[in-house]
């Protein structure tokens, strides 16, 4: 698509969107520095959001930006033509090179915008294989990204592919144009001020999760169509969302757009069971009508309406995987749920509900943000370890929330999938 082309029903120039979006991450998403370095990742049909990301980057001072281009023409090359055992590695080098830039503190910002249907077509093995050593390679890089060590935030950019996945019977060039308007609508960039949009918005947000931090939950319960879950809360957790500021002192969005509260959830203290509400899409698998049962915090039985072989596959990533790293609550009525479109992507179907993680637990959301906080003393609160973090959704208007008080009480949290 043409940057200067102008997507059907909004006023503004596409160009200025664009460079609108690519403001709101580096201002809101980043806070970035005078003299921090940025390391940017990105799809490379991405690149016109990227190069403008580098543009604001330098005018807010960056001292130097890297971007590490993904290429998906390069990697269907090497299912094609890579030997068997290539599968079980991954580039441990580079990942171990992005910790020590996050140690010294560069700020992270990734654009999504992938292919949600690139590895659908090849052996679910080999891809579970890669996934996994990429997942273990990645993991230096990982925790300090879990651990809220610096500024980081993940922004999208709409591709030709991720347009066809959303809008198959559409025209590429109105698929395109349709996802782009969806993403600057979520991501607040077409008001007279997104920066005091966003300002106003992370208000809103503060002020959930700070009434839900002043209940001192020990538990949440969701109940609905296939659903009776308990989701017993970290001892000392603390409730998140909207911008947070980091270990290196910097307050940031992470995620652009947003609309969750959050905190960690015990990983022994999960009980019931749960039906997802709308798909997960994963590496090229839709894995549709999800329902599992936990039982002291661990899933116990799993069945999926389709892709429900993936499903497994994720659950024996590692010991952690079939535990709770993530509760998040989101209004049925979000800007995103009420777009009425599956995105195919986390960023923004996490957005349209309430939902759960399976996999690593964010080490922020405790009291006083994790601070010192070893992997023991982590562990002994409650929070859950893994390789994976893969969000999938459990809430609807049909859902209601209750928080179960220290005393065993419940206290009316959401009702029809809205705050009370």
């Amino acid at each position: 698509m043409n940057v200067h082309a102008k997507p059907q029903g909004v006023g503004l120039p596409f160009a200025e969107r664009l460079d609108r979006l690519a403001r709101v991450a580096i201002r809101v998403g980043l806070d970035l520095r005078p003299g921090q370095e940025l390391v940017l990742t990105a799809p490379l049909d991405a690149l016109p959001l990227a190069r403008a990301v580098t543009v604001q980057a330098y005018k807010a001072g960056a001292s130097l930006v890297t971007t590490l281009l993904a290429d998906d023409v390069a990697t269907l090359a090497r299912f094609a033509h890579a030997p068997d055992a290539a599968f079980d590695t991954a580039a441990g080098w580079l990942y171990s090179g992005m910790a020590d830039a996050y140690r010294n503190g560069a700020a992270r910002l990734a654009i999504a915008g992938d292919d949600p249907a690139l590895l659908a077509g090849q052996d679910p093995d080999r891809v579970a294989r890669a996934n996994r050593s990429r997942s273990k390679a990645y993991v230096p890089a990982l925790e300090l990204i879990a651990n809220f060590a610096t500024n980081w935030t993940i922004v999208s950019a709409a591709t030709p592919a991720w347009a066809r996945t959303v809008f198959p019977d559409l025209p590429e060039e109105e698929a395109l144009a349709r996802l782009w308007d969806a993403i600057f609508s979520a991501s607040r960039v077409d008001g007279d001020d997104p920066i005091a949009d966003w300002t106003a918005h992370n208000a809103a947000l503060h002020a959930r999760k700070d009434r839900l931090n002043g209940h001192r939950f020990s538990a949440i319960r969701f109940r609905g169509p296939g659903t009776d879950l308990t989701v017993g809360l970290a001892d000392d957790h603390e409730w998140c969302g909207g911008a947070a500021t980091s270990r290196s002192g910097i307050t940031c969005n992470a995620n652009i757009p947003t609309e969750e509260v959050f905190t960690t959830p015990h990983k022994a203290r999960v009980d019931g069971y749960v039906a997802s509400t709308k798909p997960l899409s994963y590496q090229g698998t839709l894995i549709d009508g999800i329902r599992v049962r936990f039982a002291e915090g661990r899933i116990v039985e799993s069945q999926a309406r389709t892709g429900a072989d993936v499903l497994e596959r994720v659950l024996d990533t590692d010991a952690g995987a079939r535990r709770l790293g993530e509760v998040a609550l989101v209004p049925a009525s979000s800007a995103i749920s009420a777009s009425g479109l599956l995105f195919y992507n986390t960023l923004y179907d996490e957005n349209a509900a309430s939902h759960i993680a399976l996999g690593q637990a964010y080490s922020k959301c405790f009291r006083d943000g994790g601070a010192g906080l070893s992997e023991d003393d982590l562990a002994a609160r409650g929070a859950n370890r893994s390789l994976i973090h893969i969000d999938w959704m459990i809430g609807s208007a049909e859902v209601d929330v209750d928080g179960i008080a220290q005393d065993g009480s419940a206290v009316p949290v959401m009702r029809g999938g809205e705050w009370v």
